[in-house]
């Protein structure tokens, strides 16, 4: 399916990737697909650096590969906003990837100084998200 297609199925949909490289993408979209992933998160700066509107409570998203095809159609449930710092335990398990807080606090501080440039007090913004639809 078509981007633009895609879209249509899903009036005011947004796309984006996750990531910041195709096999970090890959990763997480294996997760999503298989139902090991229901959150997720990046910093505020991070939306704006790529010119991506915040996700907001109920709009759905399309996910989409490394080169922009639609993968999946995610609808947004929660949205939370926090320091980096201040990350519970609690959402650690439900983003799929990591083995507790500490290997989050590796793993996302990595990605962030990739991306946006690391601080401990950095905003991140925490997305809990249901999937829709898989595109074939």
């Amino acid at each position: 399916m078509e981007l633009d297609a895609a879209k249509a199925r899903h009036p005011g949909a947004e796309a984006f990737r996750f990531g910041d490289n195709a096999k970090l993408n890959a990763e997480v979209l294996a997760l999503v697909l298989r139902g090991a992933k229901t959150v997720t998160c990046d910093a505020v700066a991070g939306f704006a650096a790529r010119g991506e509107p915040l996700p907001e409570p109920g709009r759905v998203d399309i996910a989409c590969d490394w080169e922009w095809r639609p993968v999946c159609a995610l609808r947004t449930v929660e949205v939370l906003r926090m320091p980096f710092a201040d990350m519970p335990d609690d959402l650690i398990a439900a983003q799929g990837e990591f083995a507790d807080l500490e290997d989050w606090r590796r793993g996302y501080a990595a990605y962030l100084g990739r991306t946006v440039g690391f601080e401990p007090g950095l905003e991140m913004l925490v997305e809990r998200f249901d999937l829709v639809e898989v595109f074939a």
